[in-house]
Order: C-alpha cells, then structure tokens, then sequence
C-alpha cells in the first residue's frame, strides 16, 4: 500500500477518536488533540488541561510511518489501534507494534 494511505487512515482513525473523546469530556478545561506531521510522519493524540486543580497531559496514541510500515509507539486505548489499521486494510506485516522490544516483535502476529 502507499505511504499516502496509511496517512490518510492514520488521520481518520485519530480524528475520529478525537471527535468522541471531545464528546464525553467532563471538564471544560481539558480538550483532547491531534498532532499531523505529514512532513516526517509523526501522528499523536493527546489529552491536555486541568482536572479540578491538577495539570493533566499526556499521549493517547503516537504513530509514525518509517520505511513504508506503520509503527504504532505507544496505544493507550482499549481497543488497538492495530486491529483497526488491519481491518482497514493494512497488511500485519506493514504494522510494527514498536511498543514492544524488537525481540518480541518476532512473536507477534505483525511485522517486526
């Protein structure tokens, strides 16, 4: 598959979780984003604000395309992010779950 379409699926899938994460938000202070570097491939989702007195920031979801493959960095969600990507089409083998250490990539059902 083209780099382009994992682009484009990598922006659906962020966008629409962020769109529903920004939905059941509680607290009027805390948004949820998304980060599109489509000039070096770097895609995250991110939570950001207050929660009562306390700073709240973190990652829900960091991927980056390196070398045609999809490298899923960190997921956060219940549901992966990974099986998403397949069901949309893209081969296991073109997804790294690089969350894990290389040697256990192996082990997996995806690419390594």
């Amino acid at each position: 598959m083209a780099v382009e379409q994992y682009r484009q699926y990598i922006r659906q899938i962020l966008s629409e979780r962020q769109k529903r994460a920004s939905m059941s938000r509680k607290y009027e202070e805390y948004e949820v984003q998304t980060i599109f570097d489509e000039h070096q491939d770097h895609y995250q989702l991110l939570y950001v604000g207050w929660r009562g007195n306390k700073r709240d920031f973190g990652c829900i979801l960091h991927l980056d395309i390196k070398d045609g493959k999809i490298w899923i960095q960190h997921d956060g969600t219940e549901v992966g992010i990974a099986n998403q990507l397949v069901e949309m089409g893209v081969p296991k083998q073109d997804i790294i779950l690089a969350f894990h250490e290389p040697y256990i990539r192996q082990f997996t059902e995806f690419g390594s």
